[in-house]
């Protein structure tokens, strides 16, 4: 598996990511302002009062002026991480602008995405640290080792928990997701209404997420399955909007293949 490849994808494919999102946070900046919807007054209500300090500085951070400017800085850190690759000062400002944006939003503003994102950064961040101690190409390995595992945990989990879930297994949840949609309710005489059609698709769902993590022993599966998640996060895309999660989990999908290889690889030489 060509890493320069993989490292290049996570690169380009991570800072477009970025970037959208910051254009997303900047078209409803007037909404976080302190008459907005989403004003920090109301937020900030989560945060413990004590230390005092903490709550101060975020007061400051989160002001209308300062948010924006971090927005800026995002997109700028984001737009050099496509140019010019990974560089510690990138991953730092990225990695923390993270950290601030799930403060800000009380964990997430768009729920897996956002923290498919955080694995992305702190993978860029966890390659400059290693590197610096133990070489790029052992930074760049751990790093991709550890966002390969943490996209594969994110559908064995949610493989797991539909198998749990009794509505899952039946099929009836399949249609009230699809009716709560861009284009739902769902037409009266749609197919996902028929039992068995909504029925196949879950449990489709639910054994190609919970066999996902078998890619890391048969790296010749690896494109079948990473080819239906595409296919699942288009669809997702398509009937609820979800921009954020095609582009979040695109980014570190290729991780996968480099995770996959690479195991192959050790036990091949062992």
């Amino acid at each position: 598996m060509n890493g320069e490849l993989v490292i290049r994808w996570l690169e380009l494919l991570g800072g477009f990511s970025i970037l959208l999102q910051c254009a997303e946070y900047w078209r409803i900046a007037d909404s976080t302002d302190p008459g907005g919807v989403w004003a920090w007054r109301v937020q900030r209500a989560d945060i413990p009062a004590s230390p005092a300090w903490v709550r101060q500085l975020l007061d400051l951070l989160y002001q209308p002026q300062w948010y924006r400017v971090q927005l800026l800085l995002r997109g700028a850190a984001a737009v050099c991480l496509m140019v010019w690759g990974n560089q510690w000062w990138l991953a730092v400002v990225l990695f923390v602008a993270q950290l601030l944006l799930l403060v800000r939003w009380r964990g997430a503003f768009n729920g897996g995405s956002d923290f498919m994102t955080l694995i992305t950064v702190t993978g860029l961040l966890i390659a400059q640290v290693v590197g610096a101690f133990a070489g790029q190409e052992m930074g760049w390995t751990v790093a991709l080792s550890y966002i390969g595992l943490q996209t594969l945990s994110s559908y064995f989990v949610s493989g797991w928990v539909k198998l749990k879930r009794p509505e899952w297994r039946n099929g009836q949840a399949m249609t009230v997701f699809l009716n709560s949609g861009l284009y739902g309710p769902l037409p009266a005489d749609s197919v996902f209404r028929r039992p068995l059609v909504a029925v196949c698709c879950s449990w489709a769902f639910i054994v190609w997420e919970g066999l996902f993590p078998l890619v890391l022993f048969f790296p010749g599966g690896v494109a079948a399955f990473v080819l239906l998640a595409g296919v699942f996060h288009s669809l997702v895309f398509w009937f609820f909007g979800l921009n954020r999660f095609f582009w979040a989990w695109a980014v570190n999908l290729s991780s996968v293949f480099f995770l996959s290889h690479w195991i192959s690889s050790i036990f091949t030489v062992t």
